[in-house]
């Protein structure tokens, strides 16, 4: 999916101007890559967000500058670290769409996995990908399908199947989801079910230790 976003360019780089320029609920930006000149622009904030939102963090946007057009990706971004969502500037990369890129993209486990039936527990272990691919065919997501997940199998990378539309950067071993088998609880016995002649405070000083393993 493509979206327009609007963007001005910025002449002043002082301290204060870009303090200013986030008042005024614009972002300072910069737009450069494949051969073309690098500008200093400032985005709406509301309008950012809304574009990101509807392109994903890896759509390709349609940055207008006045009558500059330019297609770009979100190449960087940085936000203010005591606010979270507020983003406090973004640098944005002109797209060669003959060109591979490599970008990372949210992995979503899908169905409901055998094993977990069984009374396993699932864990995802990933949950980006690393993929080199064309601009054009960057995926929304990875989705990795474990309905046939056993308890103790893993779902890797070798796994997947692509399609051919892009690689992944990860080896063919890494694992990305697994059933992990019940936990079993161990029974205590109480200070009654010992053995005669036991002494109390050895088999205390043994349930320490048992409990600081199982921590």
């Amino acid at each position: 999916m493509t979206s327009v976003l609007h963007a001005n360019e910025r002449t002043e780089f002082k301290k204060s101007s870009r303090r200013k320029t986030r008042e005024e609920g614009q972002i300072p930006a910069v737009v450069y890559g494949n051969d073309t000149e690098n500008k200093s622009i400032s985005v709406d904030s509301k309008d950012f967000i809304k574009t990101i939102r509807e392109t994903g963090r890896n759509g390709i946007i349609d940055l207008e500058i006045g009558s500059d057009k330019r297609k770009v990706m979100l190449y960087d971004y940085q936000v203010d670290p005591l606010k979270s969502m507020e983003f406090v500037h973004l640098d944005f990369h002109v797209v060669n769409f003959k060109s591979e890129i490599d970008v990372d993209v949210t992995v979503h486990v899908t169905g409901d996995a055998a094993g977990v039936k069984d009374g396993g527990v699932l864990q995802q272990v990933l949950h980006e990908a690393s993929v080199k691919v064309l601009p054009g065919d960057v995926p929304d997501s990875i989705e990795v399908d474990v309905s046939n997940l056993q308890v103790n199998e893993t779902i890797t990378f070798g796994d997947l199947d692509t399609s051919g539309k892009y690689k992944f950067n990860h080896e063919d071993d890494e694992v990305i989801a697994s059933i992990l088998p019940p936990r079993q609880e161990e029974e205590i016995d109480s200070g009654e079910e010992q053995e005669p002649g036991e002494p109390e405070r050895v088999e205390g000083r043994e349930n320490n230790n048992d409990s600081e393993d199982e921590a």
